[in-house]
């Protein structure tokens, strides 16, 4: 069944809604817990006197659960789907509502939680709550035997060429499911009646169909696997000859390779110009925080380099101004004052070009670890782009094993393409 939820407050607005019998044949509250009315205003001004403890606005938690219309669902189908969610949310032993509403020959359900944790007097949090509840769904889908929405069949399982680049990475990321791709292969065959038809179904599931090696029917993913129809559609090879006709006019296996391979590499090329793009324009602030940190380091040693300058000009004159000249000069020369001044001077004069080495490989130092710091976050980012053209290339190699050529190497024509952009364009770890 659809799961839809939200965190919401609107305690009067939602109370409203599930009592509203104009636009429902039938309202019959089904279930209470935590609470001795059975009035929706009163259990929903009890959840909101509960949170007034804490500072949660959307104190409740809502669900909508609705079975395929022509579906014939008792109240355990729907108890079995709320005890699937308190699991899965933590909202076990949490005060609850649960409606049935009937429309129109059908019937669905509404359940409200309180989010408020009485013992810890805080809201429950419910991180990724749209993507459990949907996996749930699919999981009572196939419980119960429902024909699954399209929407619901994970998105790995389609046509590969209209893929995004997300779209990409999220089905490499996926685990196939074999529930769900029996059930596609099902569906795919009871919709359609004719060769035509059912390949058309399949593709748009992202498979091909093709002649199996031993004359039988089979589909081609994206990946280049390989499905025999007969044991994943649960069909007999005479119901498959009879709507399909003679195997012999479907593409081999390998045909349907190349052909799936071709289409598929001109999209991961594109795809690899886009993770390119991407990461030229998110370095190029970097690149520029590079240039002005080498900037300004530089900047600080000319100004060290100037400034130790003036001082050895003015400590050298003083030094100098020490040893007196003429008649002064020779009788220092003659009581050895001379050579004790020269001797103090020599000293002053290495101590001068021990400080100003010092101060400078301070500067050097502190420099370095500014520039380093910098380059953590700058080999993580590389690491990153490295990771995502890296993974792209690798996929590219595969697709043209498919075709029968030689995987993508440095001198592949694909490479050689990548190096003439790099020239003229120089990427980020060339310039850092």
């Amino acid at each position: 069944m659809l799961l839809k939820a939200s965190q919401r407050g609107g305690a009067k607005q939602l109370a409203n809604h599930l009592l509203r019998g104009k636009e429902n044949e039938h309202v019959e509250v089904y279930d209470v817990r935590g609470s001795t009315s059975d009035n929706p205003h009163v259990i929903f001004q009890e959840m909101y006197a509960l949170s007034k403890g804490t500072e949660c606005r959307q104190f409740m938690f809502s669900v909508s659960m609705n079975p395929p219309l022509d579906a014939d669902a008792p109240p355990e189908y729907f108890e079995n789907a709320l005890a699937s969610i308190e699991k899965e949310m933590g909202l076990e032993n949490q005060p609850r509502i649960v409606v049935f509403h009937e429309k129109e020959g059908r019937r669905h359900a509404h359940c409200v939680w309180s989010r408020i944790d009485l013992l810890e007097v805080k809201a429950i949090n419910l991180p990724f709550y749209k993507n459990k509840l949907n996996e749930i769904s699919k999981q009572l889908y196939l419980k119960h035997g429902w024909e699954l929405p399209k929407g619901y069949i994970d998105r790995q399982y389609s046509d590969p060429t209209n893929f995004s680049l997300e779209e990409w990475q999220q089905a490499k990321r996926a685990k196939e499911d074999a529930k769900i791709l029996k059930r596609l292969f099902a569906q795919t065959w009871q919709a359609s009646d004719n060769k035509q038809s059912y390949a058309q179904a399949l593709k748009e599931y992202g498979f091909t169909l093709a002649r199996g090696d031993r004359r039988g029917y089979v589909a081609i993913d994206y990946k280049g696997e390989v499905y025999s129809l007969s044991r994943w559609a649960g069909v007999k090879t005479k119901q498959l000859k009879e709507r399909l006709g003679d195997p012999e006019n479907l593409p081999s296996v390998d045909e349907a390779k190349t052909n799936i391979a071709q289409k598929v590499t001109q999209v991961l090329d594109g795809h690899l110009q886009q993770v390119r793009n991407h990461w030229q324009a998110k370095l190029k602030p970097l690149r520029r925080v590079v240039r002005t940190m080498r900037n300004q380091h530089d900047t600080e040693r000319k100004r060290l380099q100037e400034e130790q300058k003036k001082r050895w000009e003015h400590e050298e004159k003083l030094r100098i101004q020490r040893l007196p000249k003429g008649i002064k000069g020779l009788w220092h020369r003659v009581t050895g004052k001379y050579q004790k001044v020269r001797a103090l001077n020599e000293k002053d004069t290495r101590r001068a070009i021990e400080r100003d080495q010092a101060e400078k490989q301070e500067l050097i130092t502190r420099q370095l670890k500014e520039r380093q710091k910098l380059q953590k976050k700058l080999q993580g980012l590389r690491y990153e782009r490295n990771e995502a053209m890296l993974s792209l290339r690798l996929d590219i190699g595969q697709y043209l094993d498919m075709q029968g050529k030689e995987n993508p190497s440095l001198t592949d024509k694909l490479s050689e393409k990548l190096k003439n952009q790099d020239r003229d364009n120089p990427d980020f770890d060339r310039e850092i």
